[in-house]
């Protein structure tokens, strides 16, 4: 049996270079033959245990029919041919593994092979087995998307409705964030503002996930908090947040969670979160607080409520005493109040420095116009009203 079929599925070199199988030839008989005369001779009655072994590999003993029942198989990133075939066998899919091998061996598409959990049947024809697995369809997952600025209920909705848990479920999985896999590092802030450790905000990162369905909620939420770690590292955003700005974490990734909400465009990520800098942490924003409709809002959607447009917002909102998110609020926010994409992380950990204290969308692709005192904020929201943005 050639070696190259245990070349490994998924990321590898020269992965999809299988040699095809030839026809048994006498030699290989007299192989088996002899191997069975060893056998016997040197082991006695136990001989035949392995005789059934080297049987099952040599002869690729395989069943006729299309399999019934179920049974799932993983394929795990780095396995090989031979690590796939002992995992059907002893999942009682295939008769052999070197059924299996020989299959894949004889169909040059076994290279496509994706990692993931498969839904196969048991006593299968392993040619059959091989097709199977060849068809994403028989992925044991679901798939959803999570597109940026989504809020962690709102996160909680689509994992519910894409693998059939309960919210609630979500809720209370998502209590204890470090658990989940959240580094401590991200509950400490500079500002001697205390971190709500029960929040799990900002942690769910943005993307398209393949959920398995016999996951339990807290492996979902470990799936997207693991992708946020992977993605933070690649970044070096802790790092490049303390050396750049001098913040925590923390408090950078508050930043972004603003900046993904009030940025409609990626190119005023970065200029957006600069000015929620100046705001916070230069002491020449007079209040020294944020005052964002968009924080307000985030409360709002917390107590059950619907967000508001600007012009509609109530003072009695913006000032609520028992909103911690209000417009009063000194310093960077309390918390985040999205789950932000990596455009809006980036923008966040390292934007440009910039003497604006202000920022509105002014037309309506989304662009964003910047001031420096109220009188240039104020000439800006005219010109978003000319252009029909509804803000007066």
């Amino acid at each position: 049996m050639s070696d190259n079929i245990g070349q490994a599925f998924g990321e590898g070199v020269d992965r999809g270079r299988w040699r095809h199988r030839k026809k048994d030839s006498p030699g290989r008989s007299a192989f088996i033959f002899l191997m069975v005369l060893l056998l016997v001779g040197g082991l006695g009655g136990a001989a035949w245990v392995g005789y059934d072994r080297v049987k099952g590999f040599l002869s690729a003993e395989d069943y006729d029919g299309p399999g019934t029942g179920e049974a799932v198989v993983e394929v795990q990133k780095g396995d090989t041919a031979t690590d796939i075939a002992n995992n059907l066998q002893s999942a009682g899919v295939v008769k052999s593994a070197a059924a299996f091998i020989n299959a894949a061996e004889d169909n040059s598409d076994s290279k496509n092979i994706q990692v993931g959990s498969y839904v196969l049947r048991k006593g299968m024809k392993a040619s059959d087995a091989l097709v199977m697995l060849l068809d994403l369809k028989n992925k044991n997952i679901n798939k959803v998307t999570l597109p940026e600025g989504l809020t962690y209920l709102q996160v909680y909705d689509r994992l519910s409705k894409a693998s059939g848990i309960p919210v609630d479920e979500f809720k209370k999985a998502g209590k204890d964030p470090q658990k989940l896999g959240v580094p401590a590092l991200w509950f400490k802030r500079d500002d001697d503002k205390k971190v709500d450790k029960t929040n799990i905000e900002g942690f769910l990162y943005p993307a398209t996930y393949e959920l398995p369905k016999d996951a339990a909620a807290a492996d979902i939420l470990k799936l997207l908090i693991k992708n946020f770690n992977t993605e933070m590292t690649e970044l070096d955003f802790a790092n490049t947040a303390r050396a750049k700005l001098n913040i925590s974490p923390y408090e950078a990734l508050v930043a972004a969670s603003i900046a993904q909400v009030e940025a409609l465009l990626d190119e005023d990520m970065g200029p957006v979160a600069r000015v929620l800098y100046n705001r916070a942490y230069t002491g020449n924003f007079p209040c020294g607080c944020l005052q964002l409709d968009s924080t307000v809002n985030y409360w709002l959607r917390l107590s059950g409520k619907d967000a508001k447009s600007s012009e509609k917002l109530l003072e009695s909102e913006l000032h609520d005493p028992k909103n911690p998110y209000n417009y009063d609020v000194k310093g960077m926010a309390v918390g985040p109040i999205s789950n932000p994409g990596d455009v809006a992380l980036r923008g966040a950990m390292a934007p440009a420095k910039s003497k604006y204290y202000f920022f509105v969308t002014v037309d309506q692709k989304g662009a964003m116009a910047y001031g420096v005192t109220y009188d240039d904020h104020k000439a800006n929201i005219q010109t978003a009203c000319k252009n029909g943005i509804p803000i007066c």
